[in-house]
């Protein structure tokens, strides 16, 4: 008996348990709770929505930048243009021409004596014989400004076949760096081009002057030769004048005209 009140006893306990663990529903918490997770998640969507506008954005520039690069190209990766080289040698090379002072220290009197260009002209050589057989050698201080003439010369042919030579480089170049530019595909390399064309044709230019300058040198060369020539002159008829003035002189003081009348021999005519 008293163990059946106990199995009683304990089953009024479990039901009073299981009874306190039911939930009450609420409507008006339910219907809230919904429209809280219907916000949460428009949000979300929302968020999206501008992250994927992002990423078209960033793909439409993207997208522009590589257009960008195809018509104006990236002006680093363009190194290996023909031409830039001769250029930069043209323009660092200095020339074989020399200054007018070097080629005056130059001549040598002995040069013009023995100068013939290339059997163009006769030798007159370092000695010339007198009539009665004598040898007599040629003052060589006295054809230095000759030999200035002829050292002015073989500068100017120096600088011809250098210039000549360069001239052909720079045009061989130029005709490359046009059909470069004719197939340019992009606003860089037409740029880099254009300015490697103008640059090529100021160092064609440059060796122009560089003969005008050598063939300066000649004709200044040739006109101090005839300037101290008609100086030389203008001395020696300063000095015969000189002279004769004392010639005269002399001549007055050695010889004297008597005064007294001519006296004639008395004879037989």
């Amino acid at each position: 008996m008293k163990r059946m009140l106990i199995i009683v006893a304990a089953s009024l306990v479990s039901v009073a348990s299981s009874h306190a663990q039911w939930v009450v529903y609420d409507p008006t918490l339910h219907a809230q709770t919904a429209i809280n997770q219907a916000a949460n998640v428009a949000k979300y969507v929302q968020m999206i929505n501008n992250q994927v506008q992002q990423i078209n954005t960033l793909t439409s520039q993207l997208n522009e930048l590589q257009h960008y690069n195809q018509v104006f190209g990236n002006p680093s990766q363009i190194l290996n243009l023909v031409g830039f080289t001769g250029l930069i040698t043209d323009l660092q090379d200095t020339g074989v021409g020399q200054a007018i002072s070097q080629l005056q220290g130059l001549a040598q009197g002995i040069e013009a004596l023995r100068y013939d260009a290339n059997g163009l002209y006769h030798n007159i050589g370092e000695t010339f014989s007198t009539p009665d057989g004598s040898t007599v050698s040629r003052n060589q201080s006295v054809y230095r400004p000759f030999a200035a003439i002829n050292q002015t010369t073989k500068n100017f042919s120096d600088v011809y076949a250098d210039v000549t030579a360069r001239r052909q480089a720079l045009k061989q170049d130029i005709a490359a760096t046009t059909s470069q530019l004719r197939a340019a595909t992009t606003a860089s390399e037409v740029q880099k081009l254009t300015g490697l064309l103008v640059g090529q044709n100021a160092a064609l230019a440059a060796t122009d002057k560089e003969l005008d300058q050598a063939l300066g040198l000649s004709l200044v060369q040739d006109a101090e030769n005839r300037n101290d020539q008609a100086k030389q002159d203008q001395a020696r008829i300063e000095e015969q004048r000189a002279e004769f003035s004392e010639g005269i002189q002399n001549y007055n003081n050695t010889v004297r005209l008597s005064s007294e009348p001519a006296q004639f021999p008395e004879g037989n005519l």
